[in-house]
């Protein structure tokens, strides 16, 4: 089997992971090129013929090239194609399956204190060409608690302004409903002028528009993840913050705040749309760790 014949594997799989799974097309091209990057290294020899071995040799290949996080997510993606390749009967054996993880230290998500999301809530201003579109994405990634990409594939028709709602289609295209606080249902209000403008702007000149996307560009197109994050880093750093703020920061932000104030960790796990338990648990340990820090800061007898 030379390296041309392994490609129509991976192409079925590829489209098994888009179709059957409802990956996002980001989420299928980082598999991809996991993927391509171990055939690459093994050559021209039959995935058959290949064993932990080779596997093994591939991630002492990656340990000093790559962070531990990294190598942890392409040992991931290798495993999932070995197993979908084992199902279908193109393996006898799965080579990933004696091949331990890299272990990962504890990762404490960075979130905002309440202050310092207002702070970044408020700093979109008159100065700012796109300022009510950028307002309205802040308040509603702190408000919900949305992954970027699903503020970014969010159209106009999911937002229930009556019943303040937001209709979220997530990961592996499960939708799920969020409440959306009245200051962010205001926010987006305020924005749709400036959108409808700049849609029939783009309209009189012959353009081609995202006619259903909520947040669009300066060109009617759908804003990008990246525009986004972005956009939310100028905006911390010009409102003084010095750690990196991404858009998942606000998502952070939103759990965590939600726990502090009392929440029930299963609602928090379904606003979030986790498929497990687990993957919220991780905000339990933040608030804990928060708390410590204060008691620690505060208290004359710490």
């Amino acid at each position: 089997m030379t390296r041309k014949s392994k490609s129509p594997h991976l192409s079925r799989f590829l489209t098994w992971l888009s179709v059957e799974k409802g990956y996002s097309p980001h989420t299928v091209a980082g598999y991809q090129r996991d993927i391509k990057e171990f055939l690459a290294f093994q050559g021209d020899r039959p995935l058959t013929e290949l064993d932990a071995k080779d596997v093994r040799a591939w991630v002492f290949h990656l340990n000093g090239r790559n962070k531990a996080n990294s190598v942890a997510r392409k040992i991931s993606a290798l495993r999932t194609f070995f197993r979908y390749l084992l199902r279908r009967k193109v393996l006898d054996v799965d080579p990933v399956a004696a091949v331990s993880m890299p272990k990962l230290g504890s990762h404490i998500p960075l979130f905002l204190s309440v202050d310092e999301v207002f702070t970044l809530l408020e700093e979109p201003g008159a100065k700012d060409q796109f300022q009510h579109r950028d307002r309205a994405i802040l308040e509603l990634l702190y408000s919900t608690g949305m992954r970027v990409a699903e503020i970014v594939n969010l159209d106009l028709e999911q937002v229930d302004f009556v019943g303040g709602m937001v209709r979220v289609v997530g990961k592996g295209n499960k939708e799920r409903l969020i409440p959306v606080g009245s200051q962010a249902l205001d926010a987006v209000h305020h924005y749709l002028d400036r959108r409808a403008s700049l849609l029939a702007k783009r309209r009189q000149q012959g353009k081609n528009v995202a006619e259903q996307a909520l947040f669009l560009n300066n060109r009617g197109g759908r804003l990008t993840t990246r525009s986004i994050e972005r956009m939310v880093q100028a905006y911390a750093q010009r409102a003084g913050m010095s750690a990196p703020v991404t858009p998942h920061a606000l998502r952070h932000s939103f759990a965590t705040h939600l726990l502090e104030m009392g929440a029930d960790l299963r609602v928090v796990q379904e606003l979030l749309g986790h498929a497990s338990l687990s993957t919220t648990q991780k905000y339990t340990h933040l608030t804990v760790d928060h708390l410590m820090a204060v008691y620690d800061k505060a208290h004359p007898k710490a």
